[in-house]
C-alpha cells in the first residue's frame, strides 16, 4: 500500500530567518560568496558584540568596566593542591594557622620592600617567617606566584615546574599555609600568592638538620600558558572566543570559494579576503587569550 508523505513547508518567518542565516554564514551565489559576517558591517557588529559582552560581564561582576579581578582563595588553593596529591596517592595536607601567618608575613614583606623572590634584597631568608610565627619544622618549602586569575591556574603553573611540583607533591610535608595579598609593586597592581609547606619537628628528628626547599622562578611554556588562559577565561571571554572561532571558520570557508567571486573582486585584494579576515579574527582571539594568560611563578 502506498502512502503519501506530506512535505512540510517552512513558515514565512522561519524561511526568512533561514535565508538571512545562510546569507550571513554560508558563501553562495546569493551573497556573491562573501558571507555577511565577513563583510565590514558584519565584522563591526561582531566587534561591538564582543565589547558588549566584556563590558556587561565586567560591570555586572566587579562594578568596573575593566573588570580586573582575581578569583583566588586559600580554600581553593588547598582543594586544588590536595586534589593533585590524591591523584599521586599522597596524603592531603592540613591547613596550619601558623603557616598561614608565615605566608602572609612573607607576602607583606615583598610588598613593603618591593621584591618578588624567595630571598629579600637585604638577605632575609624564607625560613625567617617560620621562626617569627613559632613554627619549628623538619622539612619546609615555599612556592610563589603572582598575577594569576584563579587558584586552578596557580596550581597548574606550579605543576608545570619540576621544583614547584616537587613542593606540591612532597611526601615530607604534612601541613600548608597560603596567603593571597593584593598590592602595588614597581607602580603596578600585583596579586601575590605565597604557599608555605612544612612538617613539624619532633623529638625523634631533633638531631636532624632541617631542610628548606624554595622553588626558584620558572618560565611557563607556550602550551602550558595557553592551558592557563583557558582555565582563567571568564564566561564573557569564552563566549567571545567561541564567536571569533565561528567567524574564522566562515572566513576560511569563504576563502575556499574565492574562485567563484565576481570578476571585479578577483582583480583585487578581495580575492583572498577570507584568508586576511581569518588571520585578523585569529589575531584578535589570541589577544583575548593573552589577556588571561598572565601570571608568573
Amino acid at each position: 500500500m502506498k502512502t503519501k508523505q506530506k512535505t512540510r513547508k517552512a513558515t514565512p518567518v522561519k524561511a526568512h530567518v533561514q535565508r538571512h542565516l545562510k546569507l550571513a554564514f554560508v558563501p553562495h551565489k546569493a551573497n556573491q560568496y562573501r558571507p555577511h559576517v565577513t563583510r565590514r558591517y558584519g565584522l563591526a557588529v561582531l566587534l561591538l558584540l564582543i565589547i558588549g559582552l566584556q563590558v556587561g560581564y565586567n560591570v555586572g561582576t566587579t562594578g568596573s568596566v575593566l573588570g580586573v579581578e582575581e578569583n583566588i582563595s586559600s580554600v581553593d588553593l588547598l582543594a586544588d593542591t590536595n586534589a593533585r596529591r590524591v591523584e599521586e596517592q599522597l596524603q592531603p595536607l592540613q591547613v596550619s594557622d601558623e603557616l598561614n601567618r608565615a605566608a602572609f608575613l612573607k607576602a607583606q614583606d615583598m610588598l613593603q620592600k618591593q621584591y618578588w623572590a624567595h630571598t629579600a634584597p637585604d638577605g632575609t631568608q624564607p625560613w625567617k617567617w617560620f621562626g617569627d610565627v613559632g613554627y619549628n619544622y623538619s622539612h619546609a618549602g615555599e612556592n610563589l606566584a603572582k598575577n594569576f586569575r584563579s587558584a586552578d591556574a596557580v596550581t597548574t603553573a606550579w605543576m608545570d615546574s619540576p621544583e614547584h611540583r616537587a613542593n606540591v607533591l612532597s611526601a615530607n610535608y604534612h601541613e600548608v599555609g597560603f596567603a593571597v595579598v593584593d598590592g602595588t609593586m614597581n607602580g603596578k597592581p600585583i596579586s601575590l600568592v605565597v604557599a608555605m609547606y612544612a612538617s613539624r619537628a619532633t623529638p625523634a628528628v631533633a638531631g636532624v638538620k632541617a631542610d628548606f626547599t624554595p622553588a626558584q622562578s620558572h618560565s611557563i611554556g607556550f602550551v602550558s600558558r595557553l592551558g592557563l588562559a583557558v582555565k582563567s577565561l571568564t564566561p564573557a571571554a569564552l563566549g567571545s572566543v567561541i564567536l571569533l572561532i565561528m567567524a574564522t571558520v566562515v572566513a576560511l570557508t569563504a576563502h575556499v570559494y574565492r574562485n567563484k567571486l565576481p570578476k571585479v573582486f578577483k582583480k583585487s585584494w578581495r580575492l583572498h579576503h577570507g584568508a586576511y579576515k581569518a588571520a585578523g579574527l585569529m589575531s584578535l582571539m589570541m589577544v583575548i587569550v593573552a589577556l588571561y594568560s598572565g601570571g608568573q611563578i
